[in-house]
């Protein structure tokens, strides 16, 4: 993974030595000339498209399955990057591979890791880390209306002529979260208690259960680069007997393989589990979909655990 690091940032020198263009210090988007916008996941790139609308232009590196925690950059990324006017990413690790191309670019634009303009005080730990941050963060409504107004505040920095519509479009995107959050609190209280419950196949729902009041139990880390075996497995097994627990979870983003193997081993157990559904975790649905956008991925996941666990 360290040479693949080193081998991105070195195409990145070459690309900068040759003379590609870049983004200015400061811009002034306009429907005929929109500011070249690049993130990382979809998330962010739902964000910007909102409080940005016809004054920017969205470029997404990583789209519908793709898991961020693994994803390297190819040669055509950074060429996006170095292209483009601001560049917003999520941070806090979530993007691990990637750390030095984002050192490299903040020298030449903005290069804003927007999860961390979430205090710190309200960031979760990794259990297994408890230096780094759980980076999943938009699963806390709350705590993603942060994100956008790191966006805000970039946009407005890179684009001042444009402040009053930065403003007001953040404004009406944070109506609309509060809004999906107000949904999500309704549609939760069908399901008992004692059934709140969230298996999954890696960490990335604890913002989730802490805003909602749900136990979530992941095979493997706040990462899909963790490893799990067999005492992972039966662990999660053990819970779902114990509580008689008949739902679980695969995400868009991960491989089935892992929770697939605890169905088959509560089976054995005299268990019966189905798959309570696919939720959308690390990476959203395609574009031009419902679940494409970040509301839309949210109700999906609520309606899929609600119709589940109730």
């Amino acid at each position: 993974m360290r040479k693949i690091g080193l081998f991105c940032l070195t195409v990145l020198l070459i690309i900068g030595i040759v003379g590609c263009s870049s983004g200015s210090d400061e811009a002034n988007g306009s429907e005929e000339n929109p500011i070249n916008v690049v993130t990382t996941i979809a998330q962010i790139g739902d964000i910007t498209e909102n409080i940005g609308g016809d004054l920017v232009e969205v470029n997404s590196l990583m789209g519908p399955g793709v898991d961020p925690h693994l994803y390297n950059a190819v040669q055509g990324d950074i060429q996006k990057m170095t292209e483009a006017d601001i560049i917003f990413y999520n941070g806090l690790h979530l993007e691990g591979q990637m750390g030095e191309i984002f050192a490299e670019m903040k020298q030449e634009k903005p290069t804003i890791p927007v999860a961390e303009n979430i205090p710190k005080e309200k960031l979760l730990a990794d259990p297994e880390s408890p230096d780094i941050s759980d980076p999943h963060v938009w699963f806390d409504i709350n705590l993603w209306k942060y994100a956008a107004e790191a966006v805000r505040d970039g946009l407005i920095e890179l684009d001042p002529d444009n402040k009053e519509t930065y403003t007001q479009n953040t404004a009406a995107y944070l109506k609309e979260l509060d809004e999906l959050n107000d949904y999500a609190l309704e549609r939760f209280e069908e399901i008992p208690e004692q059934s709140r419950v969230l298996v999954t196949a890696h960490d990335a729902f604890n913002y989730f259960g802490k805003a909602y009041g749900f136990e979530v139990m992941g095979l493997q880390g706040l990462s899909t680069e963790s490893d799990y075996g067999v005492n992972d497995i039966q662990r999660i097994i053990n819970v779902l007997v114990e509580r008689n627990i008949k739902g679980v979870f695969v995400e868009s983003s991960v491989s089935e393989r892992s929770i697939n193997a605890v169905v088959e081993g509560a089976k054995e157990e005299g268990q019966e589990v189905s798959i309570g559904g696919e939720l959308y975790s690390d990476a959203m649905g395609e574009a031009g979909t419902e679940e494409g956008t970040y509301i839309g991925m949210f109700k999906h996941n609520v309606e899929t655990i609600v119709e589940s666990l109730k």
